[in-house]
């Protein structure tokens, strides 16, 4: 690992991965509220990308949400919510939309059907980290460095290899939440922060057309998740591990794609 291989050079990073986080589906009303309110600290309170005063019941969601899978990143050792993430599902025949990119991106390529196949797409939204689990000295939304305490606790080196790899179990959800429902692209439009994080560990999307306003500037992008993936295994197969839970959800994902 390039990251930090300095305490435990001989375990896989998978398993290490494990022993502290969970992806854990938002299947019930109640997990999908620990998710609307993880969203409402980090949108609207810590960031104030939102007025509070339009969600007096400490929790953010809209209309995209009631057709959406949700998933939340659970810290085995205190039982926190580290993050949350949706999967916005594209809406059937015979209209072929419901992704918010559609509104607000313009490029050609995201009104043909050859290159963004909207019914196979979905959309990465509300990509949200609890500050308890991100840098302090520059509060920045990503886990892209270590707290330096994680559940009140002073960190282990073992905790300052795993903590730069949150951002690997939304992942692991997103594509978790892909194959549940029959989907093989995903697009988003993402901080370019958060967009530079993932293509240092070879998670690379494609950018589509110019940046957009949305809650503050966001590029558009979309990838094959076939093609996103065996880029990250040829680069970075310990990364590639994680996102797939060793595999798991690449066999179902190859199963669902056909020979």
């Amino acid at each position: 690992m390039t990251d930090g291989q300095t305490d435990s050079q001989s375990q896989r990073l998978i398993d290490l991965y494990r022993s502290y986080f969970e992806v854990e589906l938002a299947d019930t009303d109640a997990l999908r509220e620990e998710a609307f309110r993880l969203r409402y600290q980090v949108l609207v309170v810590e960031h104030p990308y939102l007025n509070p005063e339009d969600y007096p019941q400490g929790i953010e969601r809209d209309d995209y949400d009631d057709h959406s899978d949700h998933a939340l990143l659970v810290h085995r050792p205190s039982g926190a919510v580290a993050g949350t993430v949706r999967l916005i599902r594209p809406q059937g025949p015979p209209t072929g939309r419901g992704l918010p990119i559609q509104e607000v991106c313009k490029d050609p390529l995201i009104a043909d059907p050859e290159r963004f196949p909207v019914l196979k797409t979905g959309e990465i939204s509300r990509f949200s980290v609890s500050k308890q689990f991100r840098r302090r000295l520059t509060d920045t939304r990503f886990p892209d460095a270590m707290d330096e305490r994680v559940g009140g606790q002073p960190a282990k080196p073992a905790d300052r290899r795993i903590m730069p790899f949150i951002t690997l179990g939304l992942m692991q959800a997103m594509l978790r939440m892909s194959v549940n429902n029959g989907l093989t692209h995903v697009c988003a439009s993402m901080e370019r922060q958060l967009l530079r994080l993932l293509a240092r560990i070879s998670v690379q999307f494609h950018e589509v057309g110019p940046l957009v306003e949305l809650h503050g500037w966001r590029q558009p992008c979309y990838r094959g998740i076939a093609d996103l993936l065996n880029q990250t295994r040829t680069e970075r197969p310990e990364v590639w591990d994680v996102i797939t839970d060793d595999g798991a959800h690449w066999e179902s994902f190859v199963a669902l794609e056909g020979p």
